[in-house]
């Protein structure tokens, strides 16, 4: 598989298998298939692992132990994230390592090499009662604390770099990027939407493109999250929404889009994975594979290379 580099920090593969699929959040999956299929995607080329204790209540991070036993093999690296929220500043580093210690226990690993904050940034003075079902992180509390803990927990040995998520409020992602201390890989939207459907709590675009673009600025290494936008981009959904879910909505709007991959004989998630790896400033596409048959379909995408210039105005204009 293509090799791309991550920012600064090291070669990957141009596929990463993601932890929401194989953390039984996309459709009806089982343990065995999941552990089935992380083994097949790194048999396969893929070299890096995102993992979150979010992804399954920690379902994705015990799918990795268990396959790997606590010994990944060559070249493999691997992800975990932490949705910190805003808790007193006294709190904020035995939050962090709380965490950070049992990812580590769930993957049977001694240490990380990735290691993101999993909660949007918003400004101290935010109204932040949209976000009802996960956490969000205030700038202070990003900046005087997550920052430093993370830097003491590089020098220690126990993640080799930390990121941030790339879905939240355009200007505070902008803003982090702009700092002294800044992440060293940013989770970018990454599909033909640029959309992160349900996961938008705040108005106003999501500058997806503007913030890939910042990350590339900073050296920071851009893992493209999202390229089929949680199923909205393909050939049918395969779990129940309610109405106006945003992955129902973003399905509403892709018509056009499965016809193209109809025409061009290939499903409409190996067209959207092949357009997220088209993208200008993406080093890797994270994947949300939860079997095999899917993996397969993924990885046929990326053989298959980058769209011609052609089609991604097509797929554009798909959705204008």
């Amino acid at each position: 598989m293509e090799a791309r580099q991550l920012g600064s920090l090291w070669p990957v593969s141009s596929l990463t298998l993601g932890g929401g699929g194989v953390g039984q959040l996309w459709g009806a999956t089982t343990r065995e298939e999941c552990i089935a299929t992380v083994r097949a995607a790194v048999d396969g080329g893929i070299t890096l692992l995102d993992m979150a204790p979010a992804y399954g209540d920690g379902e994705a991070e015990r799918v990795v132990g268990e396959a790997f036993e606590g010994r990944l093999p060559d070249r493999v690296r691997v992800t975990t994230k932490h949705r910190l929220g805003t808790p007193p500043p006294e709190e904020v580093e035995a939050n962090v390592i709380r965490s950070l210690e049992e990812s580590l226990d769930r993957m049977r690993l001694k240490r990380v090499d990735l290691f993101f904050l999993h909660s949007n940034i918003i400004p101290d003075d935010y109204d932040a009662s949209a976000y009802t079902d996960r956490p969000a992180t205030r700038w202070t509390t990003y900046v005087e604390q997550f920052i430093p803990v993370c830097e003491r927990l590089v020098g220690q040995g126990r993640i080799g770099a930390w990121g941030i998520t790339g879905i939240g409020i355009p200007e505070c992602i902008l803003s982090a990027l702009d700092q002294a201390s800044r992440p060293a890989a940013v989770q970018c939207i990454t599909n033909p939407l640029d959309s992160p459907g349900e996961l938008k709590y705040f108005e106003g675009p999501s500058r997806a493109r503007e913030i890939t673009a910042a990350s590339k600025a900073a050296d920071a290494g851009v893992l493209g999250i999202r390229p089929v936008q949680g199923g909205a981009l393909t050939d049918q959904l395969d779990r129940d929404l309610p109405v106006g879910h945003g992955v129902r909505a973003d399905f509403a709007r892709a018509g056009r889009f499965r016809a193209l991959a109809q025409e061009m004989g290939m499903s409409a998630a190996a067209l959207a994975h092949r357009y997220a790896l088209s993208m200008e400033g993406v080093d890797t596409v994270v994947l949300g594979c939860k079997n095999r048959e899917e993996l397969g379909d993924c990885m046929a995408a990326a053989e298959a290379g980058v769209l011609e210039p052609p089609i991604v105005a097509r797929i554009d204009t798909a959705f204008a």
